[in-house]
């Protein structure tokens, strides 16, 4: 008994950090933009300093079923790194270009309802009511978030939601088709071979797309990239393992609403940020629509 609520609440411990630490991302993308910095290469700073341990837990740990596991499972494994990773990471670090960090991260909090349409649309899942009401609730909660930022002159934020929107679509894809993956493998070692493959695709865009002036910037913007690859990559993603290992998926994806308010106290304790009422009241319906889906896929 006892020994049960010590692990409880390790895993309530191990979720809370996690995800602060995850939510802290959006943070450091946006203290490093004011060092002038591009969007590629602060993502290549950003996986190239979290490779190193990624590669020793991949090829440290074995699979949990080896005599399951395929060639074509390393191939899916491939496009699912590509999709969840290097495509998520990629436009999420393009969309906190034109957006705040706490809008940021409050739509990238809707990506278990785009989990939920994804499954219905091509896995023929069918929605139940509660879970249409729920993504209802949701999309209006963020047209009331972003009901102040609707007509600013000069603010690109249509176009920065739109790169969130396709990195929580992105992301939430990996989450669909990986599903049946991550039981071979184990959470930790599918997660490392999936950035792996991740910043070898960041590696081979900035070989064509980058301007190769990697030692040119301030010494605060490896300092912010270093931060950014051990404690809002690296730290938070064995946390969450080891929450979820601990407490169920389910009771975790409860953790996650603390996200997005924990990136708007970051934001307006490190960038100034501020957030109106209309603004937050928004979030709360986006959270509690998000909430919805999760208590009824448990």
């Amino acid at each position: 008994m006892f020994r049960n609520t010590s692990e409880k609440g390790i895993g309530v411990l191990f979720a809370i950090l996690g995800v602060v630490l995850f939510s802290a991302k959006a943070i450091l993308v946006k203290l490093a933009y004011k060092y002038q910095i591009d969007h590629l290469t602060l993502l290549l700073f950003r996986m190239v300093f979290a490779l190193p341990f990624y590669i020793a837990v991949a090829f440290r740990k074995k699979p949990i079923a080896p005599k399951e596991v395929t060639k074509k499972d390393y191939l899916w494994i491939f496009i699912f790194g590509f999709l969840g990773y290097y495509l998520a990471s990629l436009f999420d670090f393009m969309g906190l270009q034109y957006l705040k960090a706490g809008l940021e991260r409050i739509i990238l909090f809707v990506y278990p309802t785009i989990v939920v349409l994804l499954s219905w649309l091509f896995f023929k899942k069918r929605l139940s009511k509660i879970q249409t009401w729920a993504i209802i609730v949701t999309y209006l909660g963020i047209i009331v978030t972003f009901w102040d930022e609707i007509g600013l002159e000069g603010n690109q934020v249509y176009w920065g939601a739109f790169l969130i929107l396709l990195s929580a679509i992105t992301y939430a894809s990996y989450l669909v088709g990986s599903g049946w993956l991550i039981p071979k493998f184990g959470v930790l070692q599918f997660t490392s071979y999936a950035m792996i493959v991740s910043t070898l695709c960041v590696m081979a865009h900035y070989c064509i797309k980058g301007d190769f002036k990697l030692l040119d910037y301030p010494i605060e913007v490896y300092y912010l990239s270093l931060s950014m690859a051990i404690f809002s990559t690296l730290l938070p993603s064995f946390l969450v393992s080891g929450a979820i290992k601990r407490l169920g998926a389910n009771t975790f994806s409860i953790f996650g609403s603390l996200g997005p308010i924990s990136t708007i106290i970051f934001a307006y304790l490190f960038l100034n940020e501020e957030i109106t009422w209309l603004q937050f009241s928004g979030i709360i319906v986006v959270i509690f629509g998000v909430l919805l889906v999760t208590r009824k896929k448990s």
